[in-house]
């Protein structure tokens, strides 16, 4: 018999015999690895094959089921080659009725205490899960600014201690508003009936897991919360409308009206057609009153209002309720070098010229009157279009309603001097 690897220098015996040992190792080899049946695996090798290999850490947060129920805790299914075990004592925060409604085959999330535990199973805990997950929820909220829920559960000389997603935070007195700010009792004394328990939305300030600490604020929950209310009120408000508010504060400039959720500005000159010196003259905090919408920006999100336009402009009537020649009550509000102004009703100024204060000539119009001189005066001239107003005090003196007050003056009968100008002029100027 011929064999294939034989070759011209190989006798034929030496190819076989070397055949057969290569067969003989072959078997040899075979033999020591023996195929294994499925049947012959043990829970040991099965577990090696198909659970992670991944060993758990202390400090870990995992999913599990629920195998049983026991004296001693929670047996769960994590996943793992042992089974976790929750004792009593690490899901207090459940409380009996929540211990009670859990059962076989609820899935839970739980705390990695112990890895392994004296008797093979990992130990695990409920309620440090909640407070771990409670850290990554606030995390969460802050990273895209969203406001939380919480609720108080204590006070110090500082503030309000709150408690949010199993996590105990703290909102600084300057941070709390609102009814937690009215029930809170400085100096350390116990607080108010209702602030304990009191639920409360706030922003996240800072947050340090490490440090376990948590900084939130109430002020500016409420305020990201008027912007929103800003930004929605600015859409549906109209220029010309009027709308209900109560007066929010006060500054040397005007005042804040709520509208409800936003806040608009009515100027000082917009609160009243009279000159005004303060804010407070008009208005008073908490005041409920109905405003006119002067102005909607809804680029800047900036509400202008006026309490003065609910009101007719008082030009608009002055032909009704004055007349030329008539002698009118006035009181003296400014001076100027050429002449006089005075208010003889609500909003209604008018110009006493220097010529007109005396029949004989004065260097100023202090040589005649003051600020806050009541007087009798004529009127000689009204332009509502132009919003002027002409009074003169002499010739009021001269139809007999007052005595001539004005002191003697060198070069009296004079003409009036040519720096003061005309009428129009001098109206021109006052503006």
């Amino acid at each position: 018999m011929t064999t294939d690897n034989a070759t011209p220098d190989q006798p034929e015996e030496q190819v076989t015999e070397a055949a057969e040992e290569q067969s003989t190792d072959a078997a040899v080899a075979t033999a020591e690895r023996p195929a294994v049946d499925a049947a012959d695996l043990t829970m040991a090798d099965l577990l090696d094959q198909y659970v992670p290999s991944k060993a758990l850490r202390r400090g870990e947060i995992i999913d599990g089921k629920i195998m049983s129920k026991t004296g001693e805790g929670l047996l769960v299914n994590i996943g793992y080659k042992s089974e976790g075990l929750v004792p009593g004592r690490e899901m207090r925060t459940l409380g009996p009725d929540g211990v009670e409604e859990l059962g076989v085959g609820d899935e839970i999330i739980a705390y990695v205490i112990n890895p392994e535990g004296p008797d093979g199973s990992s130990i695990l805990s409920i309620d440090r899960a909640r407070g771990e997950q409670g850290w990554r929820i606030l995390e969460k909220s802050m990273e895209i600014d969203e406001t939380v829920k919480g609720k108080i559960i204590g006070s110090n000389r500082g503030g309000a201690v709150v408690e949010a997603e199993g996590v105990q935070g703290f909102i600084p007195l300057s941070q709390l508003v609102g009814p937690a700010r009215e029930l809170y009792v400085p100096g350390g004394e116990p607080p108010k009936e209702g602030f304990i328990g009191m639920e409360v939305e706030f922003k996240i300030v800072e947050l340090n897991r490490r440090r376990n600490r948590a900084i939130f604020s109430e002020r500016a929950a409420l305020q990201a919360w008027k912007q929103i209310q800003k930004m929605r009120l600015v859409q549906e408000l109209s220029e010309g409308e009027i709308r209900r508010g109560r007066v929010a504060g006060i500054s040397n400039f005007g005042a804040f009206v709520d509208l409800g959720g936003a806040d608009g500005l009515i100027h000082i000159s917009e609160l009243s057609w009279e000159p005004v010196k303060s804010p407070e003259e008009v208005v008073t905090v908490g005041d409920e009153l109905d405003v006119f919408i002067l102005k909607v920006d809804r680029e800047n999100l900036k509400i202008a209002l006026s309490l003065r336009r609910l009101k007719p402009e008082p030009w608009d009537e002055v032909e009704e309720k004055f007349s030329v020649g008539q002698i009118v009550d006035g009181v003296v509000t400014k001076l100027a070098n050429f002449g006089a102004f005075a208010r003889i009703d609500a909003g209604i100024e008018g110009l006493i010229h220097i010529s007109e204060l005396s029949p004989q000539v004065i260097k100023h119009p202090r040589d005649v009157v003051n600020e806050g001189d009541e007087l009798k005066l004529k009127i000689i001239r009204i332009e509502p279009e132009r919003r002027r107003l002409g009074l003169s005090l002499k010739q009021a003196q001269e139809d007999g309603e007052v005595v001539d007050n004005a002191p003697p003056a060198p070069g009296a009968g004079a003409a009036v001097d040519d720096e003061a100008g005309s009428f129009e002029e001098i109206f021109e100027k006052g503006e």
